[in-house]
């Protein structure tokens, strides 16, 4: 078994409406309660950092599988989406919403096609992230692929 650490420092000066710090290896950044929750919105919050894991863990994965399986990848990007839900003063994260957009190169084959819409699938469950949510937050897939013309 191999184990990876990493390690984040969050420097907090009190408060509900005060900005924070966080600080790893790559990631150093405000952070505060988004406007959308009456915050000061400096910085991202908690609700953008999930959702950016989630959507940095899928596109990778989705990727490593696509060269995996040596499919003739043109273009590839995504959206994504977070709800948040606040009901009773209860904030529950609801669901996370991807759309991703795979294009293959012009010639790509039918096979190719399915194998990409097969693997836009199993990206999702093979993600760590995903996983790691998995029963608590629900995740949607809308994807969009094609072959260039």
């Amino acid at each position: 078994m191999t184990l990876h650490h990493f390690h984040l420092k969050a420097d907090w000066p009190g408060g509900r409406n005060n900005v924070g710090y966080i600080e790893s290896d790559k990631l150093k950044t405000k952070v505060s309660i988004p406007k959308e929750m009456d915050g000061p919105d400096v910085g991202t919050n908690p609700d953008e950092m999930l959702l950016g894991a989630a959507a940095t863990c899928y596109i990778i994965s989705l990727a490593a599988m696509i060269e995996r399986a040596d499919l003739p990848l043109h273009e590839m990007d995504m959206d994504s989406e977070g709800v948040v839900d606040v009901t009773d003063g209860v904030i529950t994260y609801k669901k996370i919403i991807h759309k991703p957009r795979v294009v293959l190169k012009a010639g790509a084959t039918e096979r190719h096609l399915r194998q990409l819409n097969r693997l836009v699938e199993k990206a999702e469950k093979s993600c760590m992230i995903s996983r790691a949510i998995e029963g608590n937050v629900e995740l949607e897939l809308q994807p969009d692929t094609s072959v260039t013309s």
